[in-house]
């Protein structure tokens, strides 16, 4: 008896709550990472679309190929990658990143500067080597607090003697004014090089990365604060200027970082009185929401579209979870809950958000995200192109971005890229390291994306699921179009073993389900099982403590 009541249930609705999930939520970013290392995730993971973008390519020169650091490394212009800069600008980096992913079937997704700045390259005898030009150099700024361990001249622009901010260094010392024929003139090479967006060439364009926060990122050559009509300026003129060159692209904005600059177009720390000022005098609406409303009435006036998806950048803000080590069982059983604020508005976030609007906050980014574009901007697809919940070489990582995954196809999002960039300490010591095609995370993207090794994929038709366990053992649904087959996602997200009863819904199939399982047990491959008989309807079956289990029903086509 105390099994029978200890059994979890689990049901499926073929016929309700369809739609079809889009391709593009199994995305990545990939900024400088080695061939050697992307063939080797790629083929392993097969995402849909790959990202040029963070703080890096917010000064990106497509011409001499540099690009600036920012903050996250003393504020330097690097050359990329590039065994043969001769060619320059045919064959730079961001060409060879869109030839890659073209010729694996990858969409790119590029993120494009509108800053006004873009790294200028080194003239002297070696360019390709330290020392490089950088926002400010103790030559010339005085003493700072830190400096590059390569390059003693190179500081984080923080004075050594009171810890103030070096504000009145000068922007050309690293770079050059450009504007929105900087961007016209890329995206019409990258047409000249792959074809247009119709045609194969890149789909896909970002109105730069995180603008709300360059006040700290590249604070070298944007110190100030951006406000409201700045920003949204920036987004259509420099829009136009892609269209200019592609119609037939498809472009993302705001692209702003996280919850704060959802609501400000800018904020620095609290009190921030002049963010809080700018949003006043806009009667306290929400900066996206504004922006939006914005954009719509700009859009028709002129009888175009600045942009196709609400792009906003998600980061659970709870201690220890995004670009973080597993952590403690507290930690990851946090971690483990927190993927209900993408979706639910009864889940209060454990974090500062907690205090922020109208407090007892819930963040609920998918819903939020769709009111706003339902009640500002109709049609517009929404996409989340940098996220992260940590653990990335972890189980409790992979258990995470599993449920992520299973809730952005649910949740009808149009574009997702995962951020998996290495992550560092202010000392320089690495947090995260970078994604590979052998960690866990990787294996949770391989259960949607490639859970044979074939090549096989979760459906592309979303239907209702639901279980009367969520926070133990969560179920995502799909049909695949491809086969009429019946493919379910399971996160048993506990420490133990659960059992639990499927009931398909009247499914018609076959008589068997095809089981995939990664676990804790294995961290280095995904095991197919054998196969669970369906009996009156139904599935019974124990699920293997902290895994990610994908059943196949054969449809009856």
């Amino acid at each position: 008896m105390s099994n029978q009541l200890s059994r979890r249930q689990l049901s499926i609705f073929p016929a309700e709550a369809r739609h079809t999930i889009s391709p593009l939520i199994y995305g990545i970013n990939v900024f400088e990472m080695n061939d050697t290392d992307f063939a080797a995730l790629i083929q392993a993971i097969k995402p849909s679309i790959v990202r040029w973008g963070g703080n890096a390519t917010t000064r990106y020169n497509w011409e001499n190929d540099f690009y600036n650091t920012g903050n996250d490394y003393y504020y330097e212009n690097v050359p990329s990658d590039n065994p043969d800069r001769s060619e320059l600008p045919n064959n730079s980096a961001a060409d060879r990143f869109v030839q890659r992913n073209r010729a694996a079937g990858i969409e790119s997704l590029i993120t494009v500067p509108l800053i006004g700045w873009v790294a200028k390259a080194k003239t002297d005898l070696n360019p390709l080597a330290h020392p490089f030009n950088c926002g400010f150099k103790v030559s010339k700024y005085g003493e700072q607090k830190q400096t590059d361990p390569y390059d003693r001249d190179c500081g984080n622009g923080i004075r050594l003697d009171d810890t103030s901010l070096i504000t009145d260094n000068d922007p050309t010392d690293t770079s050059i004014a450009v504007g929105t024929d900087f961007v016209n003139r890329w995206v019409s090479h990258l047409v000249g090089r792959f074809g247009n967006a119709s045609a194969g060439g890149v789909s896909f364009y970002a109105l730069d990365n995180e603008p709300g926060i360059w006040f700290e990122t590249h604070r070298d050559v944007f110190p100030g604060y951006l406000s409201y009509e700045e920003l949204l300026k920036r987004n259509i003129d420099y829009a136009a200027a892609i269209r200019q060159a592609d119609p037939n692209a498809q472009i993302l904005g705001p692209v702003q970082d996280g919850w704060t600059r959802y609501f400000y177009s800018s904020y620095n720390s609290y009190p921030d009185t002049t963010a809080q000022a700018d949003r006043d005098e806009h009667n306290g609406e929400a900066f996206v929401a504004w922006y939006l409303a914005q954009l719509y009435a700009w859009d028709r006036q002129n009888g175009q579209r600045t942009i196709d998806y609400f792009d906003l950048h998600y980061y659970p803000q709870a201690d220890g979870i995004a670009l973080s080590p597993a952590g403690d069982n507290t930690t990851q059983a946090l971690r483990l809950r927190s993927t209900r604020s993408l979706w639910d508005a009864s889940y209060v976030d454990e974090s500062w958000i907690e205090d922020t609007e109208d407090d007892n906050t819930a963040v609920q980014l998918i819903p939020r995200m769709r009111a706003w574009v339902n009640q500002h901007y109709p049609s517009l697809k929404l996409a989340i192109s940098e996220y992260n919940w940590g653990a990335i070489n972890d189980i409790n990582g992979a258990l995470a971005q599993a449920d992520v995954l299973g809730i952005f196809g649910r949740e009808d999002v149009g574009l997702a890229t995962f951020w998996g960039g290495a992550n560092y300490d202010e000392n320089g010591n690495e947090i995260q390291p970078a994604l590979t095609a052998d960690q866990p995370v990787a294996f949770a993207f391989c259960m949607y994306q490639n859970y044979d090794g074939q090549g096989s994929k979760f459906g592309d038709i979303s239907i209702a699921a639901t279980s009367d366990d969520r926070e133990q053992l969560a179920i995502y649904a799909a049909q695949r179009s491809s086969d009429d087959a019946l493919t379910l996602t399971i996160v048993n997200k506990s420490d133990t073993a659960l059992s639990a009863q499927i009931d398909l819904g009247g499914f018609v199939g076959g008589q068997y389900a095809q089981h995939y399982c990664y676990s804790a047990t294995n961290l280095n491959l995904i095991e197919k099982q054998a196969d669970l008989p369906i009996s009156n309807g139904a599935i019974d079956r124990a699920f293997e403590a902290k895994s990610i289990n994908l059943l196949v029903v054969a449809g009856s086509r």
